[in-house]
């Protein structure tokens, strides 16, 4: 008979909390939902504080190579931080220490007996979520079952990074299944956000959000198949990228279903969870760089620099005029309207790219663009697609441990029949409609003229309360039709955010009557003060087009309010 999966969720906590120095440990950390950002800093000596609060990942990393600073001395930072931020957000799930140390030792020696950073990441501590393979140690997705069975090969995107010169120290929590938006488990618990508990930290990489927010990472490395970075990047604040697939390494994760399912799924692609634009495009680059498509089959064989070739409005072509970068504003997804802050930052978004065309580098044009019709249209598509297999490897993986779904699943999810080939097709060909159609909004208008990137909300609401969030088409149409997107914050939600009523009307849908509700007083009085973040979103495949414009487009928005972000 199987072990139940009480008592190894309970012996996979203490294996975690073990690996955690006693010197480390947090005397009584605090309850209640106060902002824990910068708090409980007090086992960090100056030098770890400087090292963890002062830098950037592009900076951090610049003083790495230049021998500033040792791996050994900015990993041990990372560790001491990230254990901070564990004790106060239970957001880790595999804690490795002692192994990030060792190899941090090694790269130092390394670099000392050639006189070179042993690869473009020479040094630099990087956190993944739990989905990524590393041999020796579990990837269990908090599912009881899948503890105490460790990795025995690398994801793909693991085998680079550590060729690349990085350094591994930690994996992060999720929600069970990874099809939640809210980052909470059986076997590790929830995630809280480190700035107010009583909002979600995201999902599913929300534990990386939470570290990153924290500063217990300077760069974190999530996954994404419908809003999975954008949404942990959108409630803490940060910036995070999703990457159009095949253009970073995905392969040998663990995902609940058999290997070979992507190929019929909607395909969930890697990318970065940072402090800065700058961060992003750094770790697109050099993993674009570093040929990962010889370590992941799905990878396409071009290069960053390569991607110069692709129509960019922002890469120098030797014309001294100044770029043009032309925005399409995009106000709603036709299936749930969007709520007063939201639409405010859109609106202030719209007319502070517009007044800086004169002062900014780059001319800017914005186009107001209607795309609900396209959008609206995306949902039941990716949920039919979603549902494929039924969920019945997930269900099989619970019932063999006799664990229950989490909390927010089992009114949404239950194992259903998996669907017929033919069924399988068909949703497939209406996919590929919808892509077609997308193509339509980069096309030359009669004039000549062209959509770059869109802007547009990530999310119909502010940051949700916990198990709140409602509607993901915001993020996973664009998962359906594999466009790179990404999240940058604007400003934080004002009293005049708060102070603005519904306009009456009836509600378009179920989903849009949830988000109206999501509008009363205790919600308001929560929503103040957190992160208000706007999608900005390229052609496929145009990931230096997308970290470029959204680049430019983060310069111009700092003049936005008070910056809601990481560095606040």
């Amino acid at each position: 008979m199987a072990e139940p999966w009480r008592a190894i969720a309970e012996r996979k906590r203490a294996e975690r909390q073990s690996r955690i120095p006693k010197a480390w440990l947090i005397p009584s950390p605090p309850s209640g939902n106060g902002n824990l950002i910068g708090k409980h800093l007090d086992i960090l000596s100056k030098p770890e504080l400087h090292i963890t609060q002062d830098f950037d990942a592009t900076d951090l990393l610049s003083a790495l190579t230049a021998r500033k600073l040792t791996s050994e001395d900015v990993t041990t930072a990372f560790c001491k931080r990230a254990a901070i931020a564990q004790q106060l957000t239970n957001c880790l799930t595999e804690v490795l220490f002692d192994d990030a140390i060792a190899r941090a030792k090694y790269l130092d020696a390394e670099f000392a007996r050639t006189g070179k950073p042993v690869g473009p990441l020479h040094g630099l501590p990087i956190s993944l979520k739990d989905t990524f393979k590393i041999k020796g140690h579990d990837a269990s997705v908090g599912v009881a079952a899948l503890c105490f069975k460790p990795a025995v090969t690398n994801s793909a995107l693991v085998d680079l990074l550590l060729s690349l010169g990085a350094v591994l120290y930690c994996k992060t929590n999720i929600p069970q299944t990874m099809m939640a938006l809210d980052s909470h488990n059986n076997v590790f618990g929830r995630v809280k956000n480190p700035a107010n508990g009583a909002l979600t930290a995201g999902g599913s990489s929300g534990g990386e959000g939470a570290l990153v927010a924290m500063r217990g990472s300077i760069l974190g490395v999530g996954t994404d198949v419908g809003g999975s970075i954008r949404i942990p990047a959108l409630c803490n604040g940060l910036y995070g990228v999703k990457p159009s697939h095949g253009r970073t390494p995905y392969a040998g994760q663990e995902g609940g279903a058999p290997e070979g399912s992507s190929k019929v799924a909607i395909e969930a692609t890697a990318g970065p969870i940072a402090h800065s634009m700058s961060d992003c495009e750094m770790f697109l680059r050099i993993v674009g760089d570093g040929k990962p498509w010889l370590f992941d089959p799905d990878c396409l064989a071009q290069s960053w620099e390569q991607q110069r070739s692709i129509a960019s409005p922002l890469t120098s072509s030797g014309d001294k005029r100044k770029p043009v970068l032309r925005v399409g504003i995009v106000r709603t997804d036709g299936h749930v309207t969007p709520l007063p802050p939201v639409q405010r930052v859109i609106e202030d978004v719209a007319s502070t790219l517009r007044s800086s065309s004169s002062t900014s580098a780059t001319s800017i044009e914005v186009v107001d663009l209607d795309l609900s019709s396209l959008l609206s249209r995306c949902l039941k598509v990716s949920n039919g697609i979603f549902s494929i297999d039924g969920a019945n490897t997930w269900f099989d993986l619970l019932e063999s441990t006799s664990e229950p779904l989490s909390p927010w699943l089992q009114s949404r999810l239950r194992r259903r029949p998996a669907k017929s080939v033919d069924e399988v097709v068909k949703l497939q060909a209406q996919r590929i409609a919808l892509q077609k159609e997308a193509l339509q909004i980069w096309r030359p208008d009669a004039n000549g003229n062209e959509i770059h990137v869109l802007v547009c909300p990530a999310a119909p609401h502010p940051v949700a309360l916990v198990d709140r969030w409602n509607s993901v088409n915001y993020t996973s149409a664009f998962n359906l039709l594999d466009l790179p997107a990404g999240v940058l914050p604007v400003r934080t939600v004002t009293k005049e955010d708060v102070a603005v009523e519904l306009k009456e009307g009836k509600a378009l849908n179920g989903w849009d009557k949830t988000n109206q509700e999501m509008w009363g007083a205790k919600e308001r009085k929560e929503y103040l003060g957190s992160t208000l973040s706007v999608q900005v979103v390229a052609p496929r495949l145009q990931e230096r087009v997308l970290v470029e414009a959204m680049g430019v487009v983060d310069e111009v928005l700092k003049g936005i309010g008070k910056k809601a972000g990481s560095r606040l």
